[in-house]
């Protein structure tokens, strides 16, 4: 026999054999008959296609039962299904994991099917056999993709759950009053600060517009106007003041800073609406005001008269000569010289507070009035030499006397905090339409969390009281004079390297509305 094209058997018929065996081996499906008369049902023919699939010899084939394939993986569902297929005589088609003759594992999609005689007795079982291993590699690594991907979603919604428990966590401990507004500023939520605060029931506010919660305390056409422009432009806003008198709660100073949400791309219709009670530190920053205003005015009449009098004592020591009191009083009158300026700049600071300042705009030879302030300051304070560079050759339109504050309060401040230098520079520009002046000392500096904050009333640096004495005010002061005449205060510092103030005026007073 031709080992390379195996015969079917005689008792399948000689009428139809040859049809049979030439279709037979033209197929590239693996195709083996089994006898159901015999026992353990052996293979009595296969094709080449099945050869070449198993990678076994045609007479390693014959004689055996189809399980031989399996090998010792035999504990396979399939081939129960397959085992009560061939007991009842019906066709089945299944999936085995079945084993070359080099031990290679290949899938197997297996149809089996009955082949009975005249009097429907069954007598073979016909296989046919195809390689699916590709396709199970594919469905196995498409399956592995889908788990790793069902993992990852796991994993990401997950950890979105736990962002969003910590974000919410976090949203819920802020000492703040937090809102969601949509594009029609109607409430979609609040946190529980914001309940507590205006003692109002989330349910009381979620659903309607800002401008119609509580007796309508929020209708106001600034604050509107500014919330309707968070979204279309961008336009967030920070620091709006307002002050209200809300039900429930009374009068409340609230500071209001909003701002579009982007959250990753998403919610870009909502606005987040920030909103913190000032109530108590304005209150506390009025009466310290209060405190400060009525405190100066009390105590300059009894400041005039004190200097009154030791001014006539001085004139009466030095007609009769009495050298034995005139030290002790040269030294009281500096002290109520110094006092009488404390109360002068306690006096400024409660004026600007209330917004009573008036200041005098003229036009004055801006270069001149810098070197007349610096001769003057110079002649006070002789242990630095003061020195001058630069030049603006610009007519300035400002309050003099009170630019001549500003930079008495800068000099004396360089000296002061720069004991153990010996020089104070200033220089003087011009930039754009602005004069500029810059003050350098190279005393102690100033640390970088102070240089933000020494602008602010009664603030005073992280210096020892004992060795730089005042209480604050100076710069308060000249950055209020500056800001009024619509210029720019500002410092650069290194601690323990000096530091520059600087200070920009326009040379034209600008229109204010």
């Amino acid at each position: 026999m031709d080992m390379s094209q195996p015969e079917i058997p005689g008792s399948l018929g000689q009428t139809t054999l040859k049809l049979f065996e030439a279709a037979v081996n033209a197929t590239s499906n693996g195709v083996v008959i089994t006898d159901h008369q015999q026992p353990d049902e052996p293979i009595i023919y296969c094709n080449q296609a099945f050869m070449s699939l198993t990678g076994y010899a045609y007479e390693d084939i014959i004689g055996h039962n189809c399980r031989f394939l399996q090998a010792d993986d035999r504990d396979q569902a399939a081939r129960d299904i397959l085992r009560d297929a061939i007991a009842k005589g019906e066709h089945c088609k299944i999936e085995l994991r079945n084993y070359k003759k080099n031990g290679t594992l290949f899938w197997n999609e297996l149809i089996m099917s009955p082949v009975k005689d005249e009097q429907g007795n069954i007598t073979h079982f016909i296989g046919v056999q195809n390689d699916i291993t590709g396709r199970k590699e594919a469905e196995r690594a498409l399956k592995s993709e889908q788990e790793q991907l069902e993992q990852r979603v796991r994993d990401r919604t997950y950890e979105l759950e736990v962002n969003e428990a910590y974000l919410a966590s976090i949203v819920e401990t802020v000492r703040e009053s937090l809102v969601v507004l949509n594009q029609e500023l109607m409430i979609l939520s609040v946190n529980d600060h914001f309940c507590q605060f205006f003692k109002l029931a989330e349910d009381e506010v979620r659903g309607k517009r800002l401008f119609d919660i509580g007796r309508g305390e929020w209708n106001g056409p600034e604050l509107e106007d500014l919330l309707r422009n968070v979204l279309p432009s961008n336009n967030p806003f920070e620091g709006f003041e307002f002050d209200n008198t809300f039900a429930h709660i009374g009068r409340k100073v609230l500071v209001l800073n909003a701002r579009q949400v982007t959250l990753r791309g998403k919610y870009q219709d909502r606005i987040l609406l920030a909103i913190e009670d000032k109530t108590d530190e304005r209150d506390a920053e009025q009466r310290k005001g209060d405190f400060v205003s009525i405190a100066s005015h009390e105590m300059k009449t009894p400041l005039t008269s004190i200097k009154g009098n030791i001014q006539m004592m001085q004139r009466r020591t030095e007609k009769n000569n009495d050298g034995d009191y005139a030290g002790f009083l040269e030294k009281a009158d500096r002290s109520i010289h110094r006092l009488e300026k404390l109360v002068s700049d306690l006096l400024d600071v409660a004026g600007l507070q209330e917004g009573n300042v008036v200041y005098d705009y003229r036009r004055f030879d801006f270069d001149k009035f810098m070197r007349d302030v610096i001769d003057s300051i110079q002649v006070a304070q002789p242990s630095h030499q003061i020195i001058i560079s630069g030049e603006t050759n610009k007519q300035l339109e400002g309050d003099a006397s009170r630019l001549e504050q500003v930079v008495i309060n800068l000099l004396n401040n360089a000296i002061k905090y720069s004991p153990e230098a010996s020089q104070v520079h200033i220089y003087l520009s011009v930039v754009s339409n602005y004069v500029k002046v810059s003050i350098t000392d190279y005393g102690v500096g100033i640390k970088p969390e102070d240089q933000k904050k020494i602008f602010g009333r009664f603030y005073r640096a992280g210096q020892s009281p004992g060795n730089f004495q005042g209480v604050g005010i100076g710069l308060y002061i000249s950055n209020k004079i500056i800001q009024e005449h619509r210029g720019s205060l500002w410092v650069e510092s290194n601690e323990g390297e000096g530091s520059v103030f600087n200070f920009t005026v326009p040379v034209d007073r600008p229109n204010i509305s």
